[in-house]
This record gives structure tokens, sequence and C-alpha cells, in this order.
């Protein structure tokens, strides 16, 4: 009766006929491309006006509709860190952020850190530091630390700091330093280095 009631029983050939038929249309239709958006992306201080596909990453617009190709990609799964630049201040991983949802925002990459040639604070002390090896990281780490700083400075706590409620700058030790730059990697192991040129600017300047 329940076979019955749910219709004709459907034998194995024209099961398997219905599937392939199915999979032939799947593969042959096209699928229309989204509209373009027109946004506006401020960068390094310059207003750039796109006409950009809705699912293009900040990442790919930097790299391949503005040719701004300091900034890296890496593992493309804001697991590395390579792709950070910093968004009204706060840092951020390019590849998990659409540049849409950017729309007006104040966007600095790592060519926007320099100021007429003369190197940031942050990029200076790396170099003085030796905090690089090979460099494919370096833009990331230096875009992170700038935030760091700037974090540090504002008193924000990190998972290491010891009284969440210091009001102050929060002490620069090398563990703060180091749990607070933890999302960027460096294949070549250049950490002390990188931990010694952040240091050198908050210790400086905050305490």
């Amino acid at each position: 009766m329940a076979a019955a009631a749910a219709g004709p029983a459907l034998d194995a050939g024209t099961r398997a006929e219905n599937v392939s038929a199915a999979m032939q249309r799947a593969s042959t239709s096209e699928t229309a491309p989204a509209a373009p958006l027109a946004i506006i992306l401020r960068i390094n201080g310059r207003a750039h006006e796109l006409s950009i596909e809705p699912r293009v990453t900040l990442l790919d617009a930097l790299r391949e509709y503005l040719a701004l190709t300091g900034t890296k990609k890496g593992c493309d799964r804001g697991q590395c860190g390579a792709c950070t630049v910093l968004v009204d201040g706060r840092r951020i991983n390019a590849c998990l952020t659409l540049a849409a949802m950017h729309d007006g925002h104040e966007i600095t990459t790592i060519e926007g850190l320099a100021d007429n040639g003369v190197l940031d604070e942050i990029q200076a002390s790396f170099v003085k530091h030796d905090a690089f090896q090979c460099g494919y990281c370096t833009p990331g780490q230096i875009c992170a630390a700038t935030a760091v700083i700037r974090e540090m400075r504002k008193s924000e706590p990190s998972a290491v700091t010891s009284d969440v409620r210091t009001i102050g700058p929060i002490e620069p030790s090398d563990a703060e330093i180091r749990e607070r730059m933890s999302g960027n990697l460096c294949r070549c192991g250049a950490y002390p280095n990188i931990v010694d040129a952040i240091g050198a600017i908050v210790r400086k300047k905050v305490i």
C-alpha cells in the first residue's frame, strides 16, 4: 500500500538514466556571473574606484586589481598572517574578508607605512634587528607589529596579560609580544629577532 501511494517504482536502468541526465545538465549549465559592484577602497590615503565581482577577497583586490603586491598570499586560509593589513587601524587577514565589505574604510598596507621613502620606525627596527630572512612573511609581520604596538600603548590586554584591569601601558615583556604576534608565522624562524625589533620600539616609547 505504501509503495502504491508513493507512485510506481523505477527500475534500476531508468534510475541510472535519470541520474546520468541530471549530471549532464549540471555539467553543461552555465552559472551567470554575479553583477560587479562599484566600490571605493581607501588605501594608504588614496581612494580607488573599483568595479569588482562580489566574491573577490580584499587580498585579491589589492594584488590583482591594484598591483599592491607587498601584501602576500600565503596559505589563503587565514592561518599564516602573510596577508595582514590594517583596516581602520585594526589588523586583519586580507584573505578572509571580501573587498566589498570595506567600501570606504581606511586600509593601510605595507606600501603605506613609509613616508616619502623614509621607513616607519617598526620597519627600521626590523632592518636593524635583522628580523627577516627570505622576507616573504615580513610585510604581514610588520603590519601586525604596527597594530601590536598600538594595542599595547592603548592598554588592550592579551591572553598573557597578568592583570586585565591594568590602566596605562601594558608591560612590554617578550611573552606579551610573542602572544600578540602568534598569528603571524615565519617559516625561516626569525622569531627571536622579530620580538627584539618590536621590543625595541615599545620599551623605548611605552615605559
